[in-house]
């Protein structure tokens, strides 16, 4: 397991463990079960495109991980401001914001990449 699939990890449980933390709220439930599940799928993503077939499958996998991710950065901000005192979700926002940005990067990267292949003339046997 490589320090992003790590740290997607260690996100994922820390977001799980913060909504169980938070008090009972039958209204709130399934929003609760939506950012546990957006926050926990990022990972398996990742995971997945770490086996990509093709630059092509890997670029689809890495913006499903970017969905996820800000996916679950809507449902953290969404908390915070029904739970202001609640100080982990702040930092689980920031978290969520840094993955987002270096999963745009390594999706533009892997874009860039793709595409000047593409442009490339043929080489000469």
């Amino acid at each position: 397991m490589n320090d992003l699939q790590k740290r997607l990890l260690k996100f994922s449980a820390g977001v799980f463990v913060a909504m169980q933390k938070l008090p009972y709220n039958a209204d709130l439930r399934d929003n609760k079960n939506q950012l546990i599940r957006s926050s926990s799928s990022p990972g398996a993503h990742y995971g997945e495109a770490q086996s990509a077939a093709t630059r092509k499958d890997f670029i689809y996998k890495i913006g499903a991980v970017l969905k996820e991710l800000r996916e679950s950065l809507y449902w953290l901000m969404y908390f915070r401001e029904i739970y202001p005192s609640k100080k982990d979700l702040e930092s689980y926002a920031e978290e969520a914001e840094e993955l987002v940005k270096i999963f745009a990067t390594i999706r533009k990267k892997a874009s860039l990449n793709s595409s000047s292949e593409l442009a490339q003339p043929p080489s000469s046997p």
